[in-house]
């Protein structure tokens, strides 16, 4: 993020002005928790997150989405429950958003969510409970989602957590160009690993 703000002409910090706030956020957890070998190919991603800001609650949305059901299917048991909570808090959010009908649930959500019934029913009976408000999900719904799937993936049982991060940003990064610059790409999911 610090080259991401001097590419963009500004003063150096790892909070540029240039990203999306919870992009920038997911980039640095992403930065954080890959190893050394890994995180020298993160470096070609930084030309592409200048210029993905936006103030749009669709665009927190959809990267909590994006983080949620990533992790979702390989995480461990005990955050299983955190971010299927996290898929229909991001749902809801989009629905109304959307103005459409609340319950709906994307084909990347409901594929996530299958992968973990048990988790996915204790998830529904906590929503029906709760009702978050714009300023929460965007203060803390949408970015708990993102540290949530960061950690849920670098303690998965998977062979290689650091390729599953890395492709977390990488399809978060096109899904924001998707949102904020317009382009007619759809947002579409990509399936996660197979369990190791």
């Amino acid at each position: 993020m610090e080259l991401a703000s001097y590419l963009a002409g500004e003063r150096w910090s790892d909070h540029p002005a240039c990203t999306h706030p919870l992009l920038a956020a997911l980039a640095r957890l992403v930065n954080d928790n890959t190893g050394d070998a890994s995180r020298a190919k993160l470096v070609h991603l930084v030309p592409s997150i200048i210029g993905l800001a936006s103030d749009d609650l669709r665009v927190d949305a959809h990267i909590a989405l994006r983080c949620a059901t990533t992790a979702l299917p390989v995480a461990a048991a005990e955050r299983q429950l955190a971010l299927a909570v996290s898929v229909l808090a991001a749902e809801e959010m989009l629905a109304r958003l959307d103005g459409a009908p609340s319950g709906r649930l994307s084909e990347r959500s409901r594929l996530a969510m299958e992968e973990v019934p048990h988790a996915a029913e204790q998830a529904r009976r906590f929503s029906r409970a709760a009702r978050i408000t714009q300023k929460g999900f965007r203060r803390y719904a949408a970015p708990n989602a993102v540290q949530l799937a960061v950690v849920g993936i670098v303690q998965a049982c998977i062979q290689n957590p650091d390729a599953l991060l890395r492709g977390l940003l990488e399809e978060t990064i096109s899904d924001c160009e998707a949102l904020i610059r317009g382009q007619d790409t759809e947002i579409t999911a990509t399936p996660a690993p197979a369990h190791a």
